[in-house]
């Protein structure tokens, strides 16, 4: 839950509030680590739009499986040093599409080491082919065939490290390659075996229950509907062989914990860190993709983290993000979601903030919503969700860094990017409505600021927008109710009172508990807003609640509230109510 303060138990007999909120936080921590549980690393898959794949004449068609025969017999024709091993290998890549005749090319002997000949050879043509090959046999979903890809990592590191490779960045350029091969035979170099080892540092992986008077950490990982989006984003032809590297990469990191424990000590960090300069727009962009598939693995907390921050890739991953905008949203979309892993494994968070992530984000934040009234690059709305996830995140985590960020245009341009993707991407409101309730719930000047601008109308008119949403702006509400009498008049001069009537008719006890939150502190502060609210009808509508137990005891506290006429006798009704909300 995403309360305001903490609450002790409840004087007398019966269940504590405390206790039934104690339950909706573990409900809540349980539905948060399900879904970080869910599929949602990816692999992708890069591949040309030409015309004569495989030999076909262009349609949209997947190969049929291929008898072993046949596929034995792409294999020989691939090794063997004949004018058509091009053509084979063509062949092969485009067959390899399928998963049953991946499944039985993994299983011929060599098959494997040949296709890591053909890459790490001299021939420009042939080196392209193979990696394509690899590229197709790490998207595999048989863990089978992933897992027969396992001697390619050190190939693939090394051809990054630029230890014995001048990158190709363009499908067709010609490398230069110290590696010996005849027109018949296959000479396998040796392979990358020296890196930098994983170091453990004292932390938990798991997600920390919310608590009432804290802000909320998101610890989602990238959500399927924005994946699938930028997932599209990324189809495009002619994938650079560096580029192909990458995902092939990125793709076994998926697969398993036994293949990152593979890649660690065989220096992947670092030879990420030596590619993160790169000034090619798509080799950083699959860099992104490897990086946060890493930092998305349960391990990575305690044996990635540490390697990624003894590394330059933080600093430059921070710079990319805030110059997405002028060099491309690609490869900064990527790396705020690296950044927002970062920071949700609760290890980070010093670094980040003393190299300015904070006030570096706002930033970009405001430059986004600047951006927003004229012609906003495509998916834009895909590097605003993980920044707002890392700017509330690192205020949920470190309390007294809204003091670097004390910018009231910071609340216009989260209003101005709700306005913007409301109808289009719902679910950047609740990003956007998380950031504002973790601005609110220690800092008076966010919540004056929310009044001084008269953004209050703007924020009642999201309460009916989604159950998610409905809450949110409850709970920051009650963050400027908390502030004191002066902060609960202007709310009350506010349409609040009517808004919240429908609210309550909701059957959504998360919902109308919040809403009982809020109505306690606006009567306990401003008594003559009890009186308006009975002479709306608000005590029906808590009527309706005596029944259900999470809620009837803070609903007769309320009832005894409004019940009094203005005066003294309302201050002592409140205070003797305040045990049902404390």
């Amino acid at each position: 839950m995403w309360g305001r303060r903490r609450r002790g138990a409840v004087p007398g007999g019966g269940r504590s509030a405390e206790e039934l909120r104690a339950r909706r936080r573990e409900r809540e921590a349980a539905l948060r680590k399900a879904r970080r549980q869910e599929q949602l690393v990816s692999k992708r898959l890069l591949r040309e739009d030409t015309a004569e794949e495989g030999g076909q004449d262009g349609a949209e068609s997947m190969p049929g499986p291929l008898s072993e025969d046949e596929v034995l017999q792409l294999l020989r024709g691939v090794q063997r040093g004949s004018e058509d091993r091009k053509s084979s290998l063509g062949r092969l890549r485009w067959a390899l599409q399928n998963k049953e005749t991946q499944q039985k090319f993994v299983r011929l002997d060599g098959s494997i080491r040949t296709l890591i000949g053909l890459f790490t050879s001299s021939l420009a043509d042939m080196q392209m082919e193979a990696a394509r090959c690899l590229h197709e046999l790490s998207h595999s979903s048989d863990p089978a065939v992933a897992e027969a890809c396992l001697p390619v990592t050190s190939y693939l590191l090394t051809y990054l490290s630029g230890h014995s490779v001048e990158f190709t960045v363009a499908a067709g350029c010609s490398s230069v390659l110290p590696r010996l091969i005849s027109d018949r035979e296959i000479l396998l170099p040796q392979p990358r075996t020296q890196g930098f080892a994983p170091f453990a540092m004292g932390c938990s992986s798991s997600a920390p229950s919310s608590v009432w008077g804290s802000r909320d950490c998101r610890l989602w990982q990238l959500d399927s509907i924005i994946r699938d989006a930028w997932g599209g984003l990324l189809m495009r032809a002619g994938p650079g062989q560096e580029e192909l590297c990458l995902y092939t990469l990125g793709n076994l990191v998926v697969e398993s914990e036994a293949v990152r424990k593979q890649l660690l000590p065989q220096g992947i960090i670092p030879v990420l860190a030596s590619c993160i300069q790169s000034p090619h727009e798509a080799v950083l962009e699959g860099l992104g993709y490897v990086l946060s598939q890493l930092l998305q693995a349960k391990e990575a907390p305690t044996e990635i983290v540490p390697l990624v921050l003894d590394s330059v890739l933080p600093q430059h991953m921070l710079r990319l993000v805030c110059s997405g905008l002028k060099a491309g949203t690609g490869a900064a979309v990527e790396f705020a979601w690296c950044l927002h892993y970062i920071v949700c494994s609760h290890t980070a968070n010093a670094v980040l903030l003393s190299l300015g992530a904070l006030p570096a984000l706002t930033s970009l934040l405001l430059d986004m919503a600047s951006e927003i009234p004229q012609d906003a690059p495509e998916g834009l709305e895909l590097l605003v969700c993980p920044v707002l996830r890392c700017l509330s995140n690192l205020l949920a985590e470190e309390t007294g860094c809204e003091g670097q960020i004390q910018d009231e245009r910071l609340l216009i341009a989260l209003f101005l990017i709700l306005q913007t993707f409301f109808q289009q991407h719902p679910f950047i409101v609740q990003e956007c409505l998380w950031l504002l309730n973790n601005l609110t719930a220690d800092e008076p000047f966010f919540c004056s600021a929310l009044l001084s601008l008269d953004l209050l109308p703007a924020l009642l008119q999201l309460l009916p927008c989604s159950q998610m949403a409905g809450v949110l702006v409850l709970t920051v509400l009650c963050n400027v109710a908390e502030k004191g009498p002066a902060y609960c008049q202007q709310l009350h001069r506010q349409p609040a009172l009517p808004l919240l009537l429908p609210a309550l008719a909701l059957p959504d006890p998360e919902v109308v508990g919040q809403c009982l939150e809020l109505l306690h502190l606006l009567f306990l502060h401003c008594p003559e807003a009890a009186a308006d609210f009975v002479r709306q009808g608000g005590h029906r509508a808590l009527e309706q609640h005596q029944s259900t137990p999470e809620l009837q005891e803070r609903v007769r506290a309320l009832l005894d509230m409004v019940g009094q006429p203005l005066g003294a006798s309302t201050f002592s009704s409140c205070h003797a109510a305040l045990s049902a909300f404390s």
